[in-house]
């Protein structure tokens, strides 16, 4: 399989986008970037582990990893930004960027499919509003930080003892995305209900 991603290293994903040492407190040492993620998750520096997959998969990738996670989260998240999002992935043109972009600059951001909308509508092209006196062009970090704020609040509503679950099932479907597989969720096991003794 023919790996997604362009970086060699772990530490070229922190050259080519500034932003990522101020979201990622771990760094690399000497390694590749398939591996940095491994070591992050091995070390229980999860989060940074899922921050950083969103900045090392190019921008269709990240999209489509980051509406993945939201719908093995919950069914509910299968609404109207994050099928817009999926629809720039699937034909990433500007009739389908501009859509993601609206929805994701109208929706609620405390709720996570905006953020992927707004990923998908800021991959590249003019991100000004209809009608604007002069063209807005996004960051170069603007897509993998809203894919990154759309899985970590999707994270966040999950059930608190098992989002360490979530969250090492995520990274690991971005890594098995970066080699070439599919972007796969598997959702941990349920947790067994608490029953309190009798008596």
């Amino acid at each position: 399989m023919a790996q997604r991603i362009r970086f060699t290293t772990a530490a070229q994903v922190f050259e080519a986008f500034p932003r990522a040492a101020f979201d990622i407190g771990s760094r690399p040492v000497d390694e590749g970037p398939i591996e940095f993620v491994r070591t992050l998750i091995a070390r229980a520096h999860r989060y940074d582990a899922v921050t950083y997959a969103a900045y090392l998969l190019p921008k269709r990738e990240a999209v489509w990893w980051g509406c993945q996670c939201l719908r093995a989260f919950s069914p509910a998240y299968a609404d109207e930004a994050l099928m817009a999002a999926e629809a720039w992935v699937r034909t990433p043109d500007e009739t389908t960027r501009r859509a993601a972009l609206a929805l994701g600059a109208s929706g609620n951001r405390r709720f996570p499919t905006p953020w992927l909308a707004m990923a998908a509508g800021h991959s590249g092209g003019d991100i000004a509003p209809d009608g604007a006196r002069f063209p807005a062009r996004p960051g170069v970090d603007t897509t993998a930080i809203s894919v990154k704020a759309g899985v970590i609040v999707g994270l966040s509503r999950t059930p608190a003892l098992e989002q360490k679950d979530w969250i090492v099932a995520c990274a690991e479907a971005a890594i098995r995305f970066a080699e070439g597989g599919e972007v796969k969720i598997i959702p941990p096991k349920p947790l067994a209900s608490v029953t309190k003794p009798v008596g």
